[in-house]
């Protein structure tokens, strides 16, 4: 059985504030922390064999203390996380990555659930999906 490799940095604008992540294959953990407490490189395989996949990238325990807004409505500081340089067996997606993730989240709260684009940052509890396939150099081949 052959295996691919995933590959990203993971990162936080505010170490001190104990933003929880996850990484999900098809609904199945397979990186978990409860703090990004510094600059994190995440590895994991999967199997290589015929299908389709979902990576959930899910960002969680973010409260509205960790955004500090001045009196005039503007964000002063904030706690996000980043996401960057995802690779697939060290094939880097660059934009391609941004072109196929969705972001889905209500503002922690503020608004109902809804899909975004997603540009590297994490700001509030919810999850990026990558839909894919495998063998994943065909899926690579059809999506660069």
């Amino acid at each position: 059985m052959s295996t691919t490799s995933i590959t990203f940095d993971l990162d936080s604008t505010n170490y001190t504030v104990p933003l929880a992540f996850e990484v999900l294959l098809n609904d199945t953990v397979v990186f978990a922390t409860e703090h990004v407490a510094q600059p994190t490189a995440v590895e994991f395989d999967i199997a290589d064999d015929d299908g389709d996949h979902e990576l959930k990238f899910v960002l969680k325990n973010k409260l509205s203390t960790h955004t500090v807004i001045d009196e005039h409505s503007n964000i002063v500081s904030d706690a996000v996380l980043s996401i960057a340089n995802v690779a697939m067996d060290g094939i880097k997606l660059g934009h391609m990555f941004s072109e196929q993730t969705h972001y889905h989240h209500d503002f922690n709260g503020a608004e109902l659930l809804a899909e975004y684009k997603f540009f590297g940052d994490m700001g509030c509890n919810g999850y990026v999906s990558l839909k894919f396939s495998t063998p994943i150099y065909l899926w690579l081949l059809e999506n660069m």
